[in-house]
């Protein structure tokens, strides 16, 4: 049985700035085709603006709130929301609480640095 506890997994940074803790991939489990991650990102910061040529994601908000940009759109989220990110969609979540904004990350293909374009703002 292939079971991860977030409080077991090392956290790593994500090449737009987040702090990552892989709890499913291919790198850790038996999962091959997709990836889950709890992201972190602390009070007043933003992931760097960036787009995934190949992935699709969904991010699903756990605690704290922020502000979440895909494209040219941008709308307040909170604990419950869940947001559909399509390949190719530019997109930054920025921290607008005074606690850390945690949110689950779930990518189709697996997250890999590679597939990720950051985007001078």
């Amino acid at each position: 049985m292939d079971i991860h506890n977030v409080n077991d997994v090392p956290a790593f940074t994500t090449k737009d700035g987040s702090e990552i803790r892989e709890l499913l991939a291919h790198r850790n489990s038996l999962i091959k085709n997709q990836s889950l991650a709890e992201a972190r990102v602390a009070p007043g910061l933003a992931t760097q603006l960036h787009y995934h040529p190949l992935t699709e994601e969904i991010y699903y908000i756990l605690s704290g709130t922020g502000e979440m940009t895909i494209d040219d759109e941008t709308k307040m989220v909170q604990p419950g929301d869940a947001i559909a990110i399509a390949p190719g969609a530019l997109h930054t979540i920025h921290n607008t609480g005074e606690q850390t904004l945690v949110f689950l990350c779930c990518c189709a293909p697996s997250y890999e640095h590679h597939d990720t374009v950051l985007v001078d703002e």
